[in-house]
């Protein structure tokens, strides 16, 4: 008898769920980072790192949270207490938006960050800035004209939070990089938000779409089936499945109601050779 695998196991479960058990797995799922992002503006929370594929929404709900937070903030005569780096960063840079957040009910969100996962200096940063100890101090050891000229110490005590966004799935990681990722998981909240197969992604963007998400274009009922039922039979041939490709083809339709499906295979439809 055939043995099974523990891939083939997770498949089957997969299969078994019914669109309305993964929409629901998926909601819950999402509800649950929002929730933690307040925590982590309560500083209940103080390091989280979410994975999952890109366009899927991932910091569409951490920065609606925060901007909720802002203006509560705001009302109150309080400062800004919240950033969001988008992109790549050096050591260096991680340790002064770091020291810049560092108060108690900062909140720094590195949204697609993964350059400082590659990189020893900036992996024992994070690290220490995701730590779970009472004290969390970091350390610049290395002379810097840049610190001394924006008047930022080489050690100082961090009692923010950080959420980090990313692609990556620290749990899949192999080589060099894996003793690290382990070591952040440890140290702090890590929620993969189970989005995985071409099924779960079009599942997610049906969600969105129910909840409103193209309530502005002004669309009938008739019009955002047509879409939607397009996006999943041809889901295999996009570019990709996700909220933008969503938009992408909510643009076209609403740009030319009549030929819209020639303008998506033209643009958003993988060449085939």
């Amino acid at each position: 008898m055939a043995r099974t695998t523990k891939k083939a196991v997770k498949e089957t479960v997969v299969k078994r769920e019914t669109d309305a058990q993964v929409i629901k797995r998926m909601r819950e799922r999402f509800d649950i980072l929002n929730d933690m992002t307040q925590a982590s503006v309560d500083g209940v929370v103080r390091g989280m790192v979410v994975t999952g594929p890109p366009g899927v929404g991932k910091s569409y709900g951490v920065e609606q949270v925060l901007n909720e937070n802002r203006m509560l903030d705001k009302l109150a005569n309080k400062g800004d207490r919240y950033t969001v780096v988008k992109g790549a960063s050096s050591a260096i840079g991680l340790y002064k938006v770091l020291y810049e957040n560092s108060d108690r009910g900062s909140v720094l969100v590195m949204d697609d960050c993964d350059t400082v996962l590659h990189d020893e200096t900036s992996l024992n940063l994070l690290k220490a800035a995701l730590d779970s100890s009472a004290k969390r101090y970091l350390n610049w050891n290395t002379d810097s004209a840049l610190l001394r000229r924006e008047g930022i110490p080489d050690r100082f005590e961090f009692k923010g939070s950080v959420i980090f966004i990313t692609n990556l799935k620290f749990e899949a990681a192999r080589g060099k990089i894996k003793d690290h990722l382990d070591a952040i998981m440890s140290r702090c909240h890590y929620m993969d938000l189970t989005i995985d197969s071409m099924r779960e992604k079009f599942l997610r963007c049906k969600q969105l779409v129910d909840d409103g998400m193209l309530d502005s274009y002004g669309f009938d009922k008739r019009q955002v089936n047509a879409l939607m039922r397009y996006m999943d039979t041809n889901k295999e041939g996009l570019r990709e499945v996700s909220l933008r490709m969503v938009t992408k083809i909510a643009d076209l339709m609403k740009h030319n109601p009549e030929n819209w499906k020639r303008y998506v295979e033209v643009t958003c439809m993988k060449r085939v050779r």
